[in-house]
């Protein structure tokens, strides 16, 4: 079963933590994501730049007229910082992978099943 645990970092933080201790935690990240690959349970992972630099895209909210938006997002107090794609047989086991995220320390860590969007 395939699930997602998406990191939600607080807004700045890296920025507060600074290049010496980000690296640690990014080598940390990485040490976990190899143990989950070495047991079968990763299908992928990837850390994700600033939202400084990211672009929202909408129609729905503007009416059906495209609206786009380039970050950094005033009212956001989170960004999403990265993800793991695991398959694991249960949301349990999920949860349990999640719990030992590094970035738990530092982060929410979200367990979310995949799925269609109808349900």
């Amino acid at each position: 079963m395939p699930y997602m645990l998406l990191i939600l970092e607080p807004i700045g933080q890296r920025e507060a933590r600074g290049e010496a201790e980000g690296r640690v935690a990014y080598e940390r990240m990485q040490r976990y994501a190899a143990d989950l690959q070495a047991r079968g349970l990763l299908r992928g992972a990837e850390s994700l730049a600033s939202q400084r630099t990211a672009t929202r895209v909408a129609r729905a909210c503007a009416g059906g007229v495209a609206q786009v938006l380039d970050g950094p997002f005033a009212e956001a107090k989170e960004m999403v910082g990265g993800y793991f794609l695991l398959d694991c047989p249960t949301r349990e086991q999920a949860v349990e992978i999640a719990l030992a995220c590094p970035a738990a320390e530092w982060a929410t860590v979200e367990v979310r099943e995949l799925g269609p969007c109808f349900l």
